[in-house]
């Protein structure tokens, strides 16, 4: 039996979300650009999925312009969110522990001559708010910091962030990576005061492909793809309809349930948490907030060593981010763990279709993993 716990890399396409997909694909496939009646009924399921991922997210639909993914909606966010405010300076602040997404954006702004601050996070991977108002500067123009790390869980303080902005006089654009955080916390845009939003479907049980950029209603960024006058003009390309589609039923169904899956995942959190604790007292567990991420360590094991073991048990989860593609953690470096701990992480992510019996084979299977391969 399939125990799948790596939903932080992504998630598997529920029912409601593929059905839409498909029928997108195979009923209303017009080009919604198109004036005729396939066109028009196209563009009307645009608006209502559109609509329908605002709504979970707690925005206004024209403040949405989807995306191909949440590292477009990164790179988009920071490339052109720190351009359209050069004539106010170039000082970017981000941190050490962000998505490739945001540090390789960060590292191109650098080539076009902004100057980026990398805030060290704590030893969760958080962003201490503080640490912004010790780095803030009167020419900065953009802060992008993460709200739930993909690889910790650890969670940052958006809504202290924005505060400490404001009380500084700042003008600088506050984006937040929500990736991980979308449909998981219960956030919106205005509670967190942020500028620029990026969220992904493939997260929240929609395919893979799809994404957003929530862009405060006044702002102005410069397309990121340049072309026709899709997407309000913000966006060219013809939008990937099926996705979009599938995008908003994984949206809405999500934000249906919002408090009893955020509960289900804690709990499941807990639970594995306590049970691993007992079964290996050596464990060493990264202490986060978000619902869905938990981050451990069994000292003196090979990371991919483990991964193997459980794969042959139909039990998959991840050392680190997907991205990184076997490649040592920057984010767990960050955090200064010891590199023994380092190549001994975990990385597990739970979901709403996650059972306590996924938990306990995992637990069952780590135990023994810990049993026979320590003698090999």
């Amino acid at each position: 039996m399939e125990h799948y716990l790596d939903n932080s890399a992504t998630t598997r396409v529920c029912a409601e979300a593929a059905q839409a997909a498909l029928d997108a694909m195979l009923e209303n496939y017009g080009n919604p650009s198109s004036t005729y009646t396939k066109g028009r009924e196209a563009k009307k399921l645009l608006d209502c999925s559109r609509k329908l991922v605002a709504g979970a997210l707690g925005c206004e639909a024209s403040e949405l312009v989807f995306t191909s993914c949440g590292s477009e909606s990164d790179n988009w966010a920071l490339l052109a969110g720190a351009e359209s405010m050069r004539r106010r300076g170039t000082h970017v602040i981000t941190s050490l522990v962000e998505h490739d997404a945001v540090r390789k954006s960060a590292e191109e702004l650098e080539r076009r001559g902004f100057d980026v601050t990398y805030l060290r996070p704590d030893r969760s991977g958080a962003i201490d708010p503080e640490a912004l108002r010790a780095a803030l500067r009167p020419d900065t123009v953009l802060v992008s910091l993460m709200l739930v790390n993909n690889e910790t869980g650890a969670v940052t303080d958006i809504a202290a962030v924005s505060r400490i902005l404001k009380e500084a006089g700042s003008g600088a654009l506050l984006h937040t990576d929500a990736v991980q955080g979308f449909m998981k916390l219960d956030f919106t845009p205005k509670s967190l005061g942020a500028d620029l939003v990026s969220i992904s479907g493939h997260k929240i049980h929609a395919p893979k492909g799809v994404g957003a950029l929530y862009i405060r209603r006044g702002l102005r960024l410069r397309p990121f793809i340049l072309g026709g006058a899709q997407e309000d003009g913000r966006r060219a390309g013809t939008e990937a309809m099926p996705q979009i589609a599938a995008f908003g039923e994984a949206a809405r169904i999500a934000k249906a349930g919002l408090s009893e899956n955020i509960a289900h995942m804690r709990a499941l959190k807990e639970s594995t948490c306590a049970g691993l604790r007992e079964a290996i007292p050596e464990l060493h567990v990264l202490d986060t907030a978000a619902p869905h991420i938990l981050s451990v360590s069994l000292p003196g094991f090979r990371s991919e060593v483990l991964m193997n073991f459980l794969e042959a048990r139909e039990i998959y989860i991840s050392r680190s981010s997907a991205c990184k593609k076997g490649a040592r953690s920057h984010v767990l470096e960050a955090v200064g763990m010891e590199p023994r701990l380092i190549d001994g992480a975990l990385r597990i992510g739970f979901s709403r279709f996650n059972t306590h019996e996924d938990a306990a084979a995992l637990t069952d299977a780590l135990r023994e993993a810990h049993r026979t391969l320590a003698h090999r």
